[in-house]
C-alpha cells in the first residue's frame, strides 16, 4: 500500500489567553499523538501571556489580581491540569459564611443558596436577608406553575417571576453582580443560566429543583456533595505558566498585535501584524475579544452587522493587615454588596479564610471588588483615593481598625463580557455567516461562550479539535 505523505500545515491562533494557550497546547499535543506535520504561532499584542490570569508573589503573600478561581463543572481545567502533570497542585477553597450588605449591615445567607448544592429552604426562609413578605413572596416559587420559554428575557425578569423583586435585589445582583459584574436587568438568562430552565421544565418549582439535583448557576460537585471553588496552589498562573513551557516548541511572539487577516485565493489566510512581517497560515484560531476582532476582520459583513460588545471595567484590590484587626463578623468568608446598599464596593473576600497558605500566619488578605456597569467611575480614580474608599467601606461592614500593610490595586477596564439579551441567537447567526466568508476561522473565547476560565479552557480545547479534523481528517486540496 502506497504512503500517503501529508502536506505539512500552519495555524495562527490569536491571542495568548487561556483559550489560545489552550488551543495551542492541544493542537500541540494531538499533531505529537497523531505524528501529524503542524506547525502552531500564537501571536499575543501584551508582552506576557494569560491575558486576565495574572498571579503576584510578594512576602509570602499569593495575590490574583485577576481571576483567583473557578467552579470546574465540566472538568475541563482538572482535565488540562492532569495533561500537564501539574494536577496535583490544584486545591480547594476552605468552606465559611456568606453575607449580603444591604443598607449598612451584614445579613449571612444560606450556604450555596442559587449557586448551587442543596439549598437548605428552612434556612433561607429564616435569613433576615429576606423581609416577612419577601420570603411569603418567595415561597410562591414552590406553588408557580413552569412556564414556557421561547423568548430570551432578562436575569432579574426570570428570578423576578419565580421569586419576586424582593430576592431579586437582596440576592440575585448582588451575587451575581459580584461575580460577573453585570446588570440582571440587561444580561441574558438564556445565554448565562439556561440550566435554571431546564429546572424550572422538569420540576416546576426552582426551589425543589435545586434541592433534588444539586444544580443552581453552578453544579453540585458529585464526588463530594459541594461546592467547591479550585485553584492552584502557588495561584491561578501556574497553569499559565505551565501551559507557556509545554509551549516552549512552538513559535509564540509576544508584544506582537494582528492588524486583519485577508483571505489568500489559494484559501489560505495572510495575517498581517503590525511588526510588518505577514504570515500565511492555513487556519486561524481567534480568541481576542470581540471588539478587538471586529477591527480585525473589518470588511467582515458577519462581524460588522453585530454592534460592539458591551464590556464591565472593574478592579481588584487586594490588602493585607496583621490579624485581629476586624472588630465584627470575625468569621465572614465573603460577602456581596446588594445596589440597595451604603458601600462602594461590589464584593469582599478573605483570602486566608477561602484558601490555605496564601497569607504568612500572622496576616489577613482581603480582597476587593470595585466598579460593576453603569457605576464604572471609580476605577478611574487614583490607587490612594479607590484604597481610602474601600477602607471606610471595610471599616462600616467589618469594624476594621487599622491600615493595610500594603495595597495592590488591578484595574480591568472592558474586561467582562456583558452577555444581552438575544446573544446566543447574534452569535450563532454571526458565527453561521461568518464561516461561510472565512471557512478556515473560528472564533473563540470569552466573549461568545462562557466567560469562566473552565469554559475558555473547554472552548480551546474544541477548537484545536476542529482544527486537527479539518485539516487532516476532513478531504483537502494538497
Amino acid at each position: 500500500m502506497m504512503k500517503v505523505t501529508l502536506k505539512r500545515r500552519k495555524v495562527v491562533i490569536v491571542g495568548g489567553g487561556i483559550t489560545g494557550l489552550t488551543t495551542a497546547f492541544y493542537l500541540q499535543q494531538k499533531a505529537k499523538a497523531q505524528n501529524l506535520p503542524l506547525d502552531v504561532v500564537l501571536s499575543e499584542a501584551s508582552l506576557r501571556l494569560g491575558g486576565k490570569i495574572h498571579t503576584v508573589r510578594k512576602d509570602g503573600f499569593i495575590i490574583e489580581r485577576g481571576p483567583e478561581s473557578f467552579f470546574d463543572t465540566s472538568s475541563s481545567v482538572r482535565d488540562l491540569a492532569r495533561d500537564l502533570n501539574i494536577e496535583h497542585e490544584m486545591i480547594q477553597n476552605k468552606n465559611g459564611r456568606t453575607f449580603i450588605a444591604i443598607g449598612s449591615e451584614l445579613h449571612p445567607i444560606p450556604s450555596n443558596l442559587l449557586l448551587g448544592g442543596s439549598p437548605d429552604i428552612s434556612s433561607f426562609m429564616t435569613s433576615s436577608v429576606l423581609s416577612l413578605s419577601g420570603k411569603i413572596r418567595a415561597a410562591g416559587d414552590l406553588f408557580l406553575p413552569k412556564l414556557p420559554h421561547e423568548a430570551d428575557e432578562p436575569i432579574s425578569e426570570f428570578f423576578r417571576r419565580r421569586f419576586g423583586q424582593e430576592v431579586v435585589e437582596n440576592l440575585v445582583e448582588p451575587v451575581l453582580a459580584g461575580t460577573f459584574a453585570g446588570d440582571v436587568d440587561h444580561l441574558s438568562m438564556h445565554s448565562m443560566f439556561p440550566q435554571f430552565y431546564q429546572l424550572e421544565k422538569d420540576y416546576r418549582s426552582l426551589l425543589l429543583g435545586m434541592k433534588k439535583t444539586g444544580r443552581g448557576i453552578y453544579a453540585l460537585d458529585d464526588t463530594h456533595g459541594e461546592l467547591h471553588y479550585e485553584t492552584f496552589k502557588n495561584g491561578l498562573e501556574t497553569l499559565v505558566e505551565t501551559l507557556e513551557k509545554e509551549l516552549a516548541d512552538q513559535s509564540i511572539l509576544k508584544g506582537i498585535k494582528v492588524d486583519a487577516i485577508e483571505k489568500l485565493p489559494d484559501s489560505t489566510y495572510q495575517v498581517n501584524l503590525n511588526s510588518g512581517s505577514p504570515i500565511q497560515a492555513d487556519m486561524v484560531v481567534v480568541t481576542t475579544p470581540f471588539n478587538v476582532t471586529k477591527k480585525i476582520f473589518s470588511d467582515s459583513e458577519a462581524i460588522q452587522q453585530i454592534p460592539n460588545m458591551n464590556y464591565a471595567t472593574i478592579a481588584t484590590v487586594t490588602m493585607a493587615f496583621k490579624k485581629g484587626q476586624m472588630k465584627k463578623h470575625a468569621d465572614t468568608l465573603n460577602f456581596f454588596v446588594s445596589r440597595n446598599s451604603d458601600f462602594a464596593i461590589t464584593t469582599c473576600t478573605w483570602n486566608n479564610r477561602k484558601w490555605d497558605d496564601v497569607a504568612p500566619e500572622d496576616y489577613d488578605s482581603l480582597r476587593v471588588y470595585i466598579g460593576r456597569v453603569g457605576d464604572e467611575s471609580i476605577v478611574e480614580l487614583s490607587d490612594s483615593e479607590i484604597e481610602k474608599i474601600v477602607l471606610q467601606d471595610l471599616r462600616n461592614a467589618v469594624g476594621l481598625t487599622s491600615s493595610p500593610i500594603f495595597t495592590v490595586v488591578a484595574r480591568w477596564k472592558e474586561s467582562m463580557p456583558q452577555y444581552t439579551i438575544g446573544h446566543e441567537a447574534r452569535m450563532k447567526k454571526m458565527d453561521e455567516q461568518f464561516h461561510k466568508e472565512y471557512p478556515k476561522i473560528h472564533l473563540v473565547g470569552s466573549s461568545y461562550k462562557g466567560i469562566s476560565v473552565p469554559d475558555c479552557v473547554a472552548q480551546g480545547k474544541r477548537a484545536a479539535d476542529k482544527v486537527i479534523q479539518e485539516l487532516f481528517e476532513s478531504p483537502v486540496t494538497p
